[in-house]
């Protein structure tokens, strides 16, 4: 029985630990789900966590065709577009809003990392990789980006930025043409409203 306590001790020092980890993203989801301040007034379109988690099934890839999991990421805010390579001018205005979103955070910009899911299989032009150095550009099959990211009437995961928490779940959706204030207005709040990632 004496053998027994060290273990039982260590076992509970071990939850007690993923507990306080886990506190602030709890207390987060918490504030934002089940207290519901009257103040509240974010610019983007809260989803449900538990209901878009990163699936297995997008398969993800580096530009040259090497296995990378998106959810490889994880502990970090992912702010995610997604488009063909061809990046017409609604996609190139997204990566540049997501690049200053993101120098708009000051020292909390290293909590954010930038994704453009690129949904074929053609060229990315060199110029657009330089300019958005740092953006993690992975391809993945339009079918499984399409079931996966939810959308707002009539428009295609294109129109979209979508935020993905630190746990790998996608939780926020920004509207089509989205006002760029309003957006960093929304990422100020969950950056502070959470202090993991």
């Amino acid at each position: 029985m004496e053998q027994n306590k060290p273990r039982t001790s260590g076992r509970w020092k071990l939850i007690a630990i993923l507990a306080v980890c886990a506190a602030p993203v709890i207390a987060s989801y918490f504030t934002y789900y089940v207290i519901k301040p009257q103040s509240r007034n974010n610019y983007g379109t809260l989803i449900d966590p538990r209901a878009y988690p990163i699936p297995a099934a997008l398969a993800t890839s580096t530009l040259d065709g090497k296995a990378a999991a998106l959810d490889a990421l994880k502990g970090k805010w992912i702010m995610l577009s997604v488009d063909d390579a061809d990046c017409a001018d609604a996609c190139r205005k997204k990566l540049y809003e997501m690049r200053q979103l993101r120098l708009a955070q000051g020292k909390d910009m290293d909590r954010i990392e930038r994704v453009w899911l690129i949904t074929d299989a053609q060229p990315v032009e060199t110029m657009l990789m330089r300019e958005y150095d740092g953006t993690h550009m992975l391809r993945a099959k339009a079918e499984a980006v399409k079931a996966w990211l939810p959308v707002d009437a009539g428009t295609v995961p294109a129109d979209h930025l979508y935020m993905i928490d630190p746990l790998g779940n996608l939780m926020m959706r920004f509207p089509k043409d989205a006002d760029p204030n309003k957006i960093k207005k929304d990422l100020v709040k969950l950056l502070k409203a959470s202090r993991i990632g």
